[in-house]
């Protein structure tokens, strides 16, 4: 039987950033076993401008064919990963279907001319193609790459993602139809995308273990000295904004830290004028166990609806390596987690489990969460992806 000779995985999401990324880290695992080829963020003309301008934080050499566009990267677990980056696109996103679907593949046919070319270089023959939540490239891409096989990795509901919404849900349900199967980060969103591709699997959410697991070596060295409740990722819409305020006024000898962009302004707006509120900008993934080490608690305190339902957090298994008490609310199916992490559905109730996650110093209760966390690492994760692999 033919087999794959390599893995071209090609995303939305930059390798490059300030927080933890489930493409990236899945990649980086899967490279071990597996010569792998990371297709880049497809950067705009409109971001090339703002990067020459220095307002975001782009590859501005790359993109101008100034420097090499392909890197390779090397990691501590022996994996190499070659990082491509495209050339530049037309910024059509705006477009309505018609001229959208005409451009589209003027942006796919340039990509893919490149992406060939790297295949000469590397000599890749005949690769797996991961699509990473990019079904709108992904469906002009089909049987361009003398691909093995296609699989789209879906880890967000893409109807609920701003921007991709506008012409993401209708590329989408035309691409899960015509891929060899797809792979969805939550048990929610694998029963929603096995309508139109029965061929669905579910591989959740990873941690970087050892990593975060620093956090609860540097607290054992030196304990935290006041009651710090910390949230660590983006501060969104998804942030049950009356729920955490209630928590801050009742709980003023309690700091609450936010570490991370904050993309919704009403939270600065209600919480800044609190003296117990601390908002930490993003930092380096090796920078983060430092932080979390002088917290007590940690909290997802996130909207109980339609999107969050799909979610499976990455910072959950990240509070857990870092040993932390977690306190959730029930957005979604969080059954892995039952006498692990508390949940509570109301504002008074968060605090209370607050309260108890604070004084939550057995060691019992510390050992079974770097466990459970311990069990999820990307690691295992790569291993259930491969897996899938094999039955396709």
């Amino acid at each position: 039987m033919e087999k794959f000779d390599s893995i071209i995985c090609v995303g939305q999401t930059p390798w490059k950033g300030d927080y933890q990324k489930s493409v990236v880290q899945m990649m980086t695992e899967l490279a071990v076993r597996h010569r792998v080829l990371y297709v880049d963020y497809q950067y705009t003309l409109k971001d090339w401008a703002m990067g020459v301008a220095g307002l975001q934080d782009v590859p501005v050499q790359e993109l101008a064919r100034l420097k090499n566009p392909l890197t390779k990267k090397v990691f501590e677990n022996g994996s190499e990963v070659y990082v491509w980056t495209p050339p530049l696109m037309l910024p059509i996103n705006w477009l309505s279907a018609k001229p959208y679907d005409v451009l589209i593949r003027q942006n796919v046919g340039r990509m893919v001319k490149g992406i060939r070319q790297i295949m000469q270089q590397l000599k890749m023959n005949k690769p797996l193609v991961i699509n990473a939540f990019n079904p709108v490239f992904g469906l002009p891409m089909l049987h361009q790459l003398n691909e093995f096989a296609t699989i789209y990795y879906c880890f967000d509901e893409i109807t609920a993602a701003s921007w991709i919404s506008r012409h993401g849900d209708r590329y989408e349900s035309r691409y899960l139809q015509r891929v060899d199967a797809v792979i969805t980060t939550s048990e929610t969103l694998r029963r929603s995308k096995s309508i139109l591709q029965p061929k669905a699997y579910c591989v959740k959410n990873g941690v970087n273990f050892d990593l975060f697991n620093q956090a609860r070596q540097l607290a054992e060295m030196q304990p935290p000295a006041k009651p710090i409740v910390g949230y660590l990722g983006t501060a969104d819409n998804r942030i049950n904004l009356d729920l955490v305020e209630h928590c801050v006024r009742t709980m003023p000898d309690v700091l609450f830290q936010f570490i991370g962009e904050v993309n919704e302004p009403s939270i600065k707006q209600r919480l800044s004028s609190y003296t117990n509120v601390e908002f930490i900008p993003p930092h380096q993934p090796a920078e983060l166990p430092a932080l979390l080490s002088k917290m007590k608690a940690a909290m997802i305190p996130f909207v109980c609806n339609e999107h969050t339902y799909t979610i499976y957090p990455l910072k959950i298994n990240e509070y857990l390596a870092a040993g932390l008490p977690v306190v959730s609310t029930p957005f979604s199916i969080l059954d892995d987690f039952d006498g692990v992490i508390e949940l509570a559905d109301s504002p008074i109730a968060f605090a209370q489990a607050l309260r108890r996650a604070l004084s939550d110093t057995s060691t019992q209760r510390l050992n079974e969460r770097i466990t459970m966390a311990k069990a999820n690492s990307w690691q295992r994760r790569a291993e259930e992806f491969e897996a899938v692999i094999q039955q396709i």
